[in-house]
């Protein structure tokens, strides 16, 4: 997952024979086209401060391309930027801005094809179609980067980092606004995510779709259209992200569909419409999370199975868990809920009595959505008191047998 063969690679730009080309007013070029027209592989080009509006740069050699002063490279709403189709390159420093926009072509800030070792690291990328867009490659790296789109119609926007068939690849510390989706992965494996701050884009903060083996962690994820979308995929690694204020009909913190044998674990969900949505979803364990004032802290649908909620703080939510079936084929076991009004009279911080996290009306609510109207009517208090006393509907297996009494430390 961190390759020292990333950092190694640059190696070859000290070797005795590298060339520097400065680029800019004053300097030996006056364009960046000329410099990289002169450049071998293994040289570096620095670009000085100033606004450079020259069409799309190829690089096709193995080479450095370094801004001083975040020099400005415009597309002027005509053409993709930086176009990289060699192996071995390094991208710092720029600001890239204006990128043209075609319905049949994904054009991009910087677009990486068919090529590996490429870092691209701490540039601005602003009003692109696709901020950054990697294509078949592998041991690649986007760190510190800061994307902001325009908001647009979905269908006229593209992603903020956005890689297709690519494997080793490492994100982080990115921070991404006002795009489609600030981060989308589809055919990606053996990835990680970290230390990014996707917000405000128009539908996902995170979309992973067909994407195994992947693990992303310290993320943020706040005030996007639909959440976080993980999608058909397999042993997905979600640790310690924050999942908060993604509100709307459509919106949940986290949905899962039809992902297995993935762990999610110490990640905070606050203020989500639902903070985890599962849909054949299968042994997926979650652990030590945190669900605080969500509208549902958990949608569990019947066609999830084997999977293991343990260990969590359910505090402040309107429905805790909720689901469409009767069949209960997931256990949940020694979680906190702040609903239980269970006992303890030998004192080992169990409650002695199982918690039923389902209630009636969060049943009411999932066969018929109206029924919200209802929400915190006396008649709905009676309904649930009722339910705890006789159960009738809510499904009789769904219970914590070990709910614990306090809070648990995470």
């Amino acid at each position: 997952m961190r390759p020292l063969s990333i950092f190694v690679l640059f190696i070859s730009a000290f070797n005795l024979n590298a060339t520097n080309h400065h680029v800019g007013t004053g300097q030996p070029y006056a364009t960046i086209h000329s410099a990289l027209a002169k450049a071998q592989s293994g040289d570096t080009v620095f670009v000085h401060e100033g606004t450079y509006a020259e069409g799309n740069l190829a690089l096709d050699k193995s080479m450095s391309l370094i801004g001083i002063g975040y020099p400005v490279l415009d597309g002027q709403h005509n053409c993709e930027i930086i176009t990289v189709t060699a192996s071995e390159v390094y991208i710092k420093g720029f600001e890239i801005r204006n990128s043209g926009q075609l319905s049949t072509l994904d054009v991009a800030g910087i677009k990486v094809l068919s090529s590996n070792h490429v870092v691209i690291e701490g540039n601005r990328i602003r009003d692109c179609n696709f901020g950054i867009y990697l294509s078949d490659t592998y041991d690649c790296r986007i760190t510190r980067n800061d994307v902001q789109g325009i908001i647009k119609e979905e269908q006229n926007s593209g992603n903020g980092i956005h890689l297709w068939k690519c494997s080793r690849a490492i994100v982080e510390e990115n921070h991404l606004v006002g795009q489609r989706d600030g981060i989308y992965f589809e055919f990606v494996t053996d990835s990680e995510i970290r230390y990014n701050n996707s917000e405000q884009n128009l539908r996902y903060g995170l979309h992973f779709m067909f994407s195994h083996n992947d693990q992303y962690h310290h993320n943020w994820f706040h005030h996007n259209g639909a959440g976080v979308a993980v999608m058909y995929s397999r042993q997905v690694q979600m640790t310690e992200n924050e999942f908060g204020y993604n509100w709307g009909g459509s919106a949940y913190g986290l949905l899962l569909k039809d992902i297995s044998d993935s762990h999610i674990w110490k990640n905070t969900f606050e203020h989500n419409s639902a903070a985890v949505y599962m849909e054949g979803a299968s042994r997926i364990v979650l652990e030590q999370n945190q669900f605080r004032e969500n509208g549902w802290a958990l949608r569990v649908q019947a066609s999830c199975d084997a999977n293991v909620i343990q260990q969590n703080n359910f505090f402040g939510n309107t429905f805790d868990v909720s689901t469409n079936g009767s069949l209960v084929l997931n256990n949940f076991d020694s979680n906190y809920w702040d609903r239980y009004e269970g006992y303890d009279l030998n004192r080992d911080g169990v409650g002695d009595v199982p918690f039923r996290p389902v209630s009636l009306y969060a049943v009411v609510v999932e066969r018929m959505p109206y029924g919200l109207m209802l929400m915190r009517s006396f008649m709905v208090y009676l309904m649930d008191k009722a339910e705890k006393i006789i159960p009738s509907l809510t499904p009789e297996q769904l219970m914590d047998e070990k709910p614990a009494m306090k809070p648990l430390l995470i």
